[in-house]
């Protein structure tokens, strides 16, 4: 089947203008949900494997701005909703940056060889599984959308996404703990990496952080959305 970010979101957008943000923001989740397996493939030292997951991930952040371009030059300049165009188009360039940074990762790792020092491994574990809560975290806030719509963005529906973004706020809280112990783990072992390896993983760990920064931003736009 040949995507069409075209011909979807021609037909989203005569529904609901929600419906191709939480279609992006699916995109956007596959990016995030291939880094683990990125990071299996760098741990068993699978350089083909590596390479191919970074492809996908390209691949699906490719489709990501190629949904978040057609959702802007499709979007009407005016919406019957308690909503501001202007909003939505920002919303939807939050949740591109996760896929541009999850892309980024993928590079770093196809550049060179990276050995994966002993004393990173359990923290990077922490570290990636982190990502994947606050990411999932991100996508399901997202997803409730159209059950705000629906209630006129009020009531239990408002009081449930606000305990979302309250929960993402103290993922990244956790994931901020998690970074520098890491950061700390990477500077007990310098000395027995190469210095190019040891900027290239401290480059690594900021990326992932970055995920959850990012994951921020999108609450606090949310936020800010469900406020007006």
């Amino acid at each position: 089947m040949v995507f069409s970010p075209k011909s979807s979101l021609s037909g989203l957008l005569r529904g609901s203008p929600f419906k191709p943000i939480q279609e992006h923001m699916r995109v956007v989740f596959s990016c995030i949900c291939l880094i683990p397996v990125l990071f299996d493939a760098l741990y068993r030292k699978d350089k083909q494997q590596v390479f191919e997951i970074a492809e996908q991930i390209k691949n699906l952040e490719t489709d990501a701005d190629k949904l978040k371009s057609t959702f802007r030059l499709s979007m009407p300049k005016s919406l019957f909703l308690p909503v501001d165009r202007k909003d939505l188009l920002s919303l939807i360039g939050d949740q591109d940056h996760i896929a541009d940074t999850a892309e980024e990762i993928g590079k770093i790792l196809t550049y060179r060889d990276m050995d994966v020092p002993e004393a990173l491994k359990e923290l990077l574990d922490e570290l990636l599984e982190g990502t994947m809560e606050i990411s999932s975290e991100a996508k399901e806030m997202i997803e409730r959308l159209d059950e705000l719509l629906e209630v006129g963005f009020g009531g239990r529906e408002l009081d449930i996404t606000s305990e979302m973004i309250a929960g993402v706020r103290r993922s990244e809280h956790n994931i901020d703990a998690i970074m520098h112990r890491t950061r700390r783990a990477l500077f007990s072992v310098e000395s027995e990496l190469d210095p190019v390896s040891v900027i290239f993983w401290y480059e690594i760990i900021d990326l992932l952080g970055r995920i959850s920064d990012q994951c921020e931003d999108l609450a606090d736009r949310f936020l800010l959305f469900l406020s007006k």
